[in-house]
C-alpha cells in the first residue's frame, strides 16, 4: 500500500480577506478557501480589526481545507498578514481593543512628532532604517498609551496577524525578524535585534518577542490547536511574514535587483538589494530570510478604490468595468486621478492627502473614471520606482502578484507608466501560497521555479509610454497644487 500523498497548508490574514491553501509538495494546489471580511473606520484615519477575527477564519479555512484533503497527510503549516499591526494583550493573551493596522491607519501624526522630539528623528532614521511614518508601529503604541492608558497599563504582549497564529498553534511568542524591522523605532535594523533602551522607554511593561525568520520552524501545532484546527498535532509551524513579504517569496522575487509589486487593496512594493539601504521617503528593512536587505514602498490605496468605484457604480463585476475602462483611451479622455483617498504613505507620507479626480466633464463615462483610477496606481508605482533607484536601488526585475494581475488591463497600464516589463507567475495565489512555500521547506527540499514557473511577461507600449510621461508630470503637479486644500479638508473630516 501506497503511501499518503503529503501536503501543506497555508494561510494569509488580509486586509478585506484571509486566504489558504492546501499545496501538495510539487507546488500543486490541492484546495483554496477564503473569508471576506471588513475592516473597521471608527474614526477618519483609524482603521482597525477584530484579532480573534483572525483565528476564527484561520480555523475555518483549515478545517475546510482539511475536508478537501482526500486522505491526503498534512505535514507543515504556515500563516502570513497584513502588517505592520499592533494587537495587544494581557499576560492571558486576552485581548485588550481591536488591532491597530498598518500605514493605512494614520492615527498617530502627534505621536511621531513626540517621539521625533525625544529621540531625534535623524537617530531613529539612522537606526531603524526608517523614518516614523503611519507605517510605525511604535507611535501607534504612544497613542494608545495617552488615550487608552487602561488599554496599556494592562499590555503585556504584541502581536501582528502571523506572530498571533503562531501563538494560537504553537505557544510560542515571536516575530519575524522582517516585522520588527518595521516596528520602527523599537528594533535596531543594523544589528537584527530589539533596540531596548527605547523598547523601555515606549512600552517597558510589554514583554519582546523573541525573533526570528520568516522560514524557520518556531514550534509545532500543540494539542490544544490540533483540536480547534483539525490539523495533526505536532507538525511543524515555520515563523511566517508580513503579507507582503510572502507574496514576494510566493512567486521569487527575494534576489538582489527584484522588485516585487503587489496588486491588492493597496499596491506594495519590495526592492531586495545587495547591502542595507534607506531612503527618508521609504522604508530600510530586514528580508525574509536571513542576509538579505529590502527598499519597500507602499501606497495607502489602490484596489481600495477599484472596490469603492464597483460600490459606487452598483455593484457591477469586475470583468465589466475592465472592458469598459479598455474601451477608454490610454489618459481616460483627459481625466487625471489622485489615488490618496485614505492618505498616501511612500513617497509622500501624507496622512492627510486625499483623493482628487480632475478633468471631469458631463461627457465621461464610468470606464474614464475606472481607467483613471487605474492609472492613478500606476503613477503612484512609477513615482516610488523614481525613490527606489534615487536611494540606490537597483531593478532588475519586475514581478507582479496578487488579485489585480488577473485580466490584462491593470497590468498593461502600470508596465505602460513606468516602461518597465512585468512578469507574472503561473500561480498569482499570493501570500497564502508563498507560505505554503516556506512550510514545504521545513521538511523538504523545494524550489519554487518548480513551484510557480513563469507564465508570461507583459512588455510596455513604448507609444503608451511617451503619453504617460507627460501624464505623470501632470500628476506630480497635481498633487503640488492641491496639497493644501487637500489638508484643510481633512481636517474638517477630522
Amino acid at each position: 500500500m501506497s503511501a499518503p500523498r503529503q501536503v501543506v497548508v497555508g494561510v494569509d490574514i488580509g486586509t478585506s480577506s484571509s486566504k489558504g491553501v492546501l499545496v501538495d509538495l510539487a507546488g500543486a494546489v490541492i484546495a483554496s478557501a477564503t473569508r471576506e471580511h471588513r475592516v473597521d473606520r471608527p474614526r477618519p484615519g483609524h482603521v482597525e480589526m477584530d484579532g480573534t477575527i483572525w483565528w476564527q477564519e484561520f480555523v475555518s479555512i483549515t478545517r475546510e481545507l482539511l475536508a478537501a484533503a482526500d486522505g491526503a497527510e498534512v505535514v507543515a503549516v504556515g500563516a502570513s498578514g497584513m502588517g505592520p499591526c499592533l494587537l495587544l494583550a494581557d499576560e492571558h493573551d486576552a485581548l485588550l481593543r481591536p488591532g491597530i493596522l498598518y500605514g493605512v491607519d494614520s492615527r498617530a501624526g502627534a505621536q511621531i512628532e513626540q517621539l521625533d522630539a525625544a529621540l531625534g528623528a535623524e537617530e531613529i532614521f539612522r537606526l531603524g532604517g526608517s523614518m516614523l511614518s503611519s507605517q510605525a508601529v511604535g507611535p501607534k503604541i504612544r497613542w494608545v498609551a495617552g488615550v487608552e492608558p487602561e488599554v496599556f497599563g494592562a499590555a503585556r504582549r504584541l502581536y501582528m496577524p502571523s506572530s498571533y497564529l503562531v501563538r494560537r498553534l504553537t505557544g510560542r511568542y515571536v516575530l519575524d525578524h522582517q516585522s520588527a524591522s518595521q516596528s520602527t523605532p523599537l528594533y535596531d535594523t543594523a544589528r537584527e535585534v530589539w533596540n531596548e533602551q527605547w523598547w523601555d522607554e515606549i512600552c517597558p511593561q510589554i514583554e519582546r518577542p523573541e525573533l526570528a525568520f520568516s522560514d524557520e520552524v518556531v514550534g509545532s501545532v500543540s494539542a490544544d490547536a490540533a483540536a480547534e484546527t483539525g490539523l495533526p498535532q505536532d507538525i511543524p509551524v515555520v515563523c511566517g511574514t508580513i503579507d507582503a513579504w510572502a507574496e514576494a517569496i510566493s512567486v521569487d522575487a527575494h534576489r538582489v535587483g527584484d522588485l516585487m509589486l503587489m496588486y491588492g487593496t493597496t499596491m506594495f512594493m519590495i526592492n531586495t538589494v545587495a547591502e542595507a539601504a534607506s531612503h527618508p521617503t521609504l522604508w530600510g528593512t530586514v528580508g525574509a530570510f536571513a542576509g538579505t536587505r529590502n527598499l519597500a514602498g507602499g501606497m495607502a490605496t489602490s484596489g481600495a478604490i477599484t472596490g469603492w468605484l464597483r460600490e459606487l457604480y452598483g455593484s457591477p463585476d469586475y470583468p465589466t468595468l475592465l472592458a469598459e475602462a479598455a474601451e477608454s483611451p490610454a489618459g481616460a479622455d483627459g481625466l487625471l486621478m489622485l489615488p490618496y483617498f485614505a492618505g498616501e504613505r511612500t513617497p509622500v507620507n501624507d496622512p492627510d492627502a486625499r483623493g482628487v479626480i480632475a478633468g471631469l466633464t458631463v461627457s465621461h463615462t464610468r470606464g474614464d473614471v475606472y481607467r483613471a483610477a487605474l492609472e492613478a496606481t500606476a503613477y503612484g508605482v512609477r513615482h516610488n520606482i523614481e525613490f527606489f533607484r534615487a536611494a540606490g536601488g537597483r531593478i532588475d526585475r519586475v514581478v507582479a502578484v496578487g488579485g489585480g494581475t488577473q485580466g490584462e488591463l491593470w497590468t498593461q497600464i502600470v508596465s505602460d507608466v513606468t516602461g518597465v516589463p512585468q512578469e507574472l507567475r503561473r500561480t498569482s495565489v499570493g501570500a497564502s501560497y508563498g507560505m505554503a512555500f516556506l512550510a514545504a521547506g521545513a521538511v523538504t527540499d523545494v524550489r519554487m521555479d518548480d513551484w510557480n514557473p513563469v507564465a508570461r511577461t507583459v512588455e510596455p507600449d513604448l507609444a503608451h509610454h511617451e503619453l504617460y510621461a507627460s501624464g505623470f508630470e501632470l500628476y506630480r503637479c497635481l498633487y503640488e497644487s492641491t496639497r493644501d486644500i487637500a489638508h484643510a479638508l481633512a481636517a474638517r473630516q477630522s
